[in-house]
């Protein structure tokens, strides 16, 4: 079972990697000239990618859960409702960035913004501290790589009340370097359970 759970996991959470990089990379300039020439299609593939993601979201709280649920039940329904809210957070950009390109308004790119920072911006510090305490205390993987995510936590929550507060911009590199840890959490746990898995002897 958990060699299933792993697999699932680790794949879901690479693909969270490889669609939000995109989108973001397709969006930015799009949401900030909506007129642009392209910006629609770029707009409309940067959806596409951010449905995927929402999906990859749920999936990686549903896949690992089975695992986790014996072990320390509380986080692991944490993790699932963290990580629910999340995708609904970017289902609700994905909503704004596709009215963008009918409308052009500049209110709906600042619905997309605020929640993109409550939901990506945000929530992943949640999912930090719920599933990176469970892998930690239980020792399903590394310890150093919860460590990581334990770490990007309250880091990437700083990021996010900068960012509420107007002191440094949502896409800036301040950012940026504050939400790296999480990054490298997600890539690190990402490759650690495609290839190696949960161990099979965690502590209760």
């Amino acid at each position: 079972m958990y060699r299933t759970a792993s697999l699932a996991t680790g794949l879901l959470y690479l693909l969270t990697i490889v669609t939000s990089i995109p989108a973001l990379a397709l969006k930015a300039p799009a949401l900030a000239d909506p007129g642009a020439e392209g910006a629609r299609t770029a707009l409309q593939w940067a959806a596409v990618l951010e449905i995927a993601l929402a999906l990859a979201c749920i999936g990686t709280a549903v896949a690992i859960y089975p695992a986790l649920r014996s072990l320390h039940p509380t986080r692991a329904l944490g993790f699932v409702a963290a990580r629910t809210l999340e995708a609904g957070l970017v289902m609700l950009g994905v909503v704004a960035m596709l009215s963008v390109t009918a409308a052009r308004e500049a209110a709906l790119v600042a619905v997309h913004d605020w929640a993109f920072l409550l939901g990506p911006g945000l929530i992943p510090a949640v999912n930090a501290a719920l599933l990176g305490s469970a892998l930690h205390r239980a020792r399903l993987v590394p310890r150093a790589i919860p460590v990581v995510g334990l770490i990007g936590a309250p880091l990437l929550a700083v990021s996010a009340g900068l960012t509420l507060f107007g002191l440094v911009p949502q896409v800036s590199p301040v950012a940026g370097l504050l939400a790296l840890p999480i990054v490298l959490w997600e890539l690190g746990l990402g490759l650690w359970l495609t290839f190696r898995g949960l161990r099979a002897h965690p502590v209760a």
